[in-house]
């Protein structure tokens, strides 16, 4: 009887040891025929993409790219409902992940652009556009997590300059100090400023520069900017200023610019 729970037991024990271990499924939109469409944007996706294969399709659709390798891939189908630009991006995947874009469908495919990490193409209203995500890295794994956004580019920056009429000058160092107001929305980081003064000062006519940097995050703030010459020093009196302001964001730069007259004073 012991003998026969002995064996029953290892036979269990076999069993469980040769079980067949459970791999992680390949996602759904693996093939084209699966696509995840993408209804609105902007528009925000994690996926596993280690069991993510790539086939014939994938393929075509870099026939146009030439990536060095296609591997883990993933599609997505957007249709534009307006003219404007899309960006797809891929750059915070735990892989190195590239993105091609195309229209048409496989066996017919027409690319419109590619890269790694990002992309920006120009959109038009009612086209269908194909996205494949895929790892680019040939033999560094297969794929990881994918994290995908496709959003429109927004505007560039607004930005909005004004210059005081009356600036101050330092009579020991020569130095001469212009003041304003700027507001700026919608860039990335800081915007700069420069300032460029010319005063003539009996038969002398010289000219300095100077700078300054704003937040451009919306608010209306005031900046100050020294400006110094090498050629002499500015002194009480009217001088010549030409200002300008810019800031870049995702959609491009844009500045201002102001000419007008100053009095200095101290």
């Amino acid at each position: 009887m012991k003998r026969a729970a002995f064996l029953v037991s290892t036979i269990a024990l076999l069993t469980v040891g040769m079980a067949t271990p459970v791999l992680a499924a390949s996602p759904g939109n693996d093939a084209y025929a699966g696509r995840t469409v993408i209804d609105s944007i902007p528009f925000a996706e994690s996926v596993d993409t280690t069991e993510a294969t790539s086939d014939a399709d994938d393929a075509e659709a870099n026939a146009g790219c030439g990536a060095p390798a296609i591997e883990a891939s993933v599609w997505y189908e957007i249709s534009a409902t307006a003219d404007g630009v899309l960006v797809v991006d891929v750059s915070s995947s735990t892989y190195a992940a590239g993105v091609i874009v195309a229209t048409g469908a496989p066996g017919g495919l027409t690319f419109v652009t590619c890269g790694p990490f990002a992309v920006g193409f120009e959109a038009a209203a009612g086209e269908t556009y194909l996205i494949l995500a895929f790892d680019f890295e040939a033999g560094a794994g297969n794929g990881g997590t994918l994290n995908i956004t496709v959003a429109e580019l927004p505007p560039p920056p607004v930005v909005e300059l004004t210059v005081d009429p009356t600036g101050h000058f330092n009579a020991w160092t020569g130095s001469a100090t212009i003041t304003g107001v700027i507001t700026c929305t919608g860039g990335e980081g800081p915007g700069k400023i420069g300032v460029q003064l010319s005063q003539s000062v009996g038969r002398f006519k010289f000219s300095g520069e100077g700078g300054a940097e704003f937040a451009c995050d919306g608010t209306t703030q005031p900046w100050t900017a020294e400006v110094t010459s090498a050629s002499g020093k500015f002194a009480g009196g009217k001088a010549t200023v030409s200002v300008f302001a810019f800031a870049c964001g995702l959609g491009g730069c844009s500045e201002d610019r102001v000419e007008r007259a100053v009095m200095l004073r101290k």
